[in-house]
This record gives structure tokens, sequence and C-alpha cells, in this order.
């Protein structure tokens, strides 16, 4: 089944407002927390908050610094941006199986890519907040240049190369999905005392 047409300006405005949100998110309710609030944990086979941060800090430390290299060549080339966004066959499918809903499928975390399981400062919250900002920063840097053309090797397979389209829209997801589980791990691990 083929892709919806979707025009570049409109799909970067896109990521950039989902980056924006999870931006708000650390400032407005992350960023305030104590360390042992970012530390608690619902069940003993779940996340923390600080491990989920963590995690999303582990996989950008990964996938980012290709995509800053990528773009900077790009930009050097002088691409210019393409009317429309493609999307590749594994790229969607990715995308997809981050949108799909943890009740429906939940997927498993490549050993890499987990957190450390120890306590953790409240320094990840800082840190996730700073990626964010680069991440945004490198879509903003994405408008000037053919996205469509570049191709980012995937950490985990360097072989399989997807569109930077197709990179981003799978970080954002990626990091949409664990902020609705931290979302989901504030409501669980809330205590009458975090009130006061």
């Amino acid at each position: 089944m083929p892709s919806a047409v979707v025009r570049t300006p409109e799909f970067f405005d896109q990521l950039a407002a989902a980056v924006r949100s999870a931006r708000e998110v650390v400032t407005q309710r992350l960023r305030h927390l104590s360390e042992d609030q970012l530390n608690r944990r619902p069940s003993p086979d779940t996340w923390s908050v600080g491990q989920c941060l963590e995690h999303l800090t582990i996989v950008g430390g990964h996938h980012l610094p290709a995509v800053v290299r990528k773009v900077k060549a790009a930009s050097e080339r002088g691409t210019k941006p393409a009317d429309t966004v493609k999307s590749g066959f594994v790229g969607r499918r990715l995308v997809q199986a981050m949108r799909t809903p943890v009740s429906q499928k939940a997927l498993k975390t490549p050993q890499r890519y987990a957190p450390s399981g120890s306590r953790l400062p409240r320094t990840v919250v800082e840190v996730f907040g700073r990626q964010l900002d680069e991440l945004l920063n490198l879509i903003d840097q994405a408008r000037t240049i053919n996205a469509n053309r570049v191709r980012i090797p995937n950490p985990l397979i360097p072989l399989l190369q997807l569109r930077l389209t197709d990179e981003f829209a799978f970080l954002v997801a990626h990091i949409e999905r664990h902020m609705a589980q931290v979302e989901r791990v504030l409501q669980a691990t809330k205590r009458p005392q975090d009130e006061a």
C-alpha cells in the first residue's frame, strides 16, 4: 500500500511540534522531580521515569551522530529540499512498529539500548532535554536539504540504511512512545506527599 503524500514543510513541522511537546514535558514536569520520584518503578519488571529517559538518551547517542554527519555533508553539497517526503519500506515498518500501542504489542529493547538499571541522578533529565534540543536543531537544518536522498546507517545493522526522513520519523515516534510510558509511570507511582 503506498503511503500518503506529505509535503516536506508539513512533515518537518509535525516532527518539530512533537519534539517541542516532549521538551515542554521535560521542562514543566520532569525537571522538578526528586531523585526518588525519578527512580520509582511501578513494578520490578517495569522502568522508572529515569530509565525511560536514559534509554532515550542511549538511543539518541547511537543515532544522532550519524544524522549530524549526514546532514552536514548534504548541506555542504548544496542539495535542495524535495517538494514531498518519501519513505522506504523498512523505514515505514519501523515507524509503524513504534506507533503500535504497547497494549497491542510490546517491543523488546536490544541490550545495547537498555537502561543501566541503577539509581539514576537527576541529570538524566537535563541530558535528555539537551538531546531533544539537538534533534530539533537537526530537524531545522534538514529543512534546507533533500532529506529523501540522505541515507543513515542503522547502528545495529550498518548495512541497513534508512532515508533521513524515516530516521527522523522513527526517532520522534520512539520518543513519543516512551514519553507516553513516562506519563503512565508518573501516574502509577504518584504518592500523596508528591503534591506538597
